[in-house]
């Protein structure tokens, strides 16, 4: 794995939320990288010699670290995999309507049934 991280974030606006990039993370096949939320929560991705995995199991690990999966799609019909916390759809919902006019096309760990 390789880091090239700023010193300072790069700050820019996109639909009226301010956002800082803070540079990248370059990884070799099966490198893996976990983000955890400030509640502790774990998201993993991976890369792999023909892409990456986002996230881990949607309908399993994932879910037991108190996430859902959502496809959705904006205004603008591009679409996007957006993981939250179970204990804030109620404020992801909001943030689809207020700043993103995107809509929830469905539950990714809801919509295959074993």
């Amino acid at each position: 794995m390789k880091t090239k991280f700023r010193n300072k974030p790069r700050i820019f606006m996109v639909k009226g939320t301010k956002l800082k990039d803070f540079g990248k993370i370059y990884l070799d096949n099966n490198e893996m990288i976990s983000f955890i939320t400030k509640s502790g929560r774990e998201c993993d991705f991976m890369a792999k010699n023909w892409g990456y995995y986002l996230s881990p199991s949607l309908n399993s690990r994932l879910k037991k670290q108190g996430f859902k999966a959502a496809l959705v799609v904006n205004e603008t019909n591009q679409i996007y995999v957006n993981v939250v916390e179970k204990n804030k759809i109620s404020e992801f919902k909001k943030y689809l309507n207020t700043h993103q006019a995107s809509k929830i096309i469905c539950w990714l760990d809801e919509w295959f049934k074993d």
